[in-house]
């Protein structure tokens, strides 16, 4: 059986960052986060006996071998599910940059569970695919459910899922990512969290989590984009205070990176209201209402720091599609 799926990357307003088991990549603390519409990846699987080996193909090219035991790992799960041994072909595409702090492994691994599941005859439920999306890339169970999302920070994995807290369009607010690099960053997300406890200043972030929560589903509940923006900002400061000092430290950023950060500050000044935020990587997402888009578009343009600009409304979570990606 063949299905396709697509799925959106996801950006955290308040952030993932170490894990309390590392084989169900379960979350030190639980996160909000919104999906996006203009990062996007498609994945065809199809299971067949014709098949000796699995063959695994990403943007017209094979896997380090990391990489690929990774997917080919998520592919047991998926047959254990299912009662199958099967192997499988698998293609995907990403329309946007991978390994740059894009969250291509969240829409990835929420793309790969469902086009797998499906392919194998499984009908899951949003929960499920959620918890079976987390146990591939923790954050691609927030790319499983719509809009802006929740995941709840359970200590099993029955209990560690995502879920929508608004729709899509409850507000229209923008996330406009501004391409710094495209290379691939040396260090992943998944080793680095490894090392997020030797922060000394975890526990106190953990500590203050669950309210954090609380307080900015408040601030998208009642549209208060000014304190949402200036928490959104701060969080990720936070985040990345985390990885400059757990051992071996984390950087990140870029001169651009560094660069967009500083002006987003002088930009408020001059009455545009733009908050950045930054995942595990070098490009910048920068937040804004859907009215400023092109104000912010215009700035991006004038730095020659900046490769590419893509803009993201909140989007739809995972999808099948009836158009695969291979014959055959």
């Amino acid at each position: 059986m063949k299905a396709t799926a697509i799925a959106p990357s996801n950006i955290a307003f308040t952030k993932y960052w170490g894990r309390k088991d590392e084989i169900l990549r379960l979350p030190a603390n639980g996160s909000i986060s919104m999906c996006l519409s203009d990062l996007l990846t498609t994945t065809t699987v199809e299971f067949s006996p014709d098949y000796k080996q699995d063959e695994v193909t990403i943007n017209g090219g094979g896997l380090e071998e990391d990489e690929a035991q990774r997917v080919i790992k998520h592919l047991d799960r998926v047959r254990s599910l299912a009662g199958i041994d099967t192997r499988a072909k698998v293609v995907s595409e990403n329309n946007f940059p991978s390994g740059t702090g894009l969250s291509s492994s969240a829409s990835g691994f929420a793309a790969l569970t469902f086009a797998a599941s499906k392919a194998a005859g499984l009908d899951l439920s949003e929960k499920e695919l959620s918890i079976l999306a987390r146990q591939g890339s923790g954050s691609a169970c927030r790319s499983i459910p719509s809009g802006f999302v929740e995941w709840l920070d359970g200590d099993s994995s029955e209990t560690s899922y995502s879920v929508q807290i608004f729709p899509p369009n409850y507000w229209k607010i923008a996330d406009v990512v501004a391409v710094v690099s495209t290379d691939k960053k040396e260090v992943s997300t998944s080793v680095g969290q490894q090392s997020a406890q030797s922060s000394p200043f975890m526990e106190v972030r953990l500590s203050n989590m669950r309210e954090k929560n609380e307080r900015i589903k408040k601030l998208i509940a009642d549209k208060n984009f000014e304190e949402f923006g200036e928490l959104v900002e701060a969080e990720a400061l936070e985040l990345h205070s985390i990885m400059l000092t757990q051992r071996p430290a984390l950087i990140y950023w870029t001169p651009g990176t560094l660069t967009i950060m500083k002006l987003c500050g002088r930009w408020r000044a001059e009455g545009l209201e733009v908050y950045f935020t930054i995942n595990t990587g070098q490009d910048i997402h920068l937040i804004c209402e859907a009215e400023n888009i092109d104000k912010v578009k215009g700035k991006l343009k004038e730095l020659e720091e900046v490769k590419d600009i893509i803009v993201n409304f909140p989007g739809e979570g995972t999808r099948l599609l009836k158009n695969h990606l291979f014959n055959g």
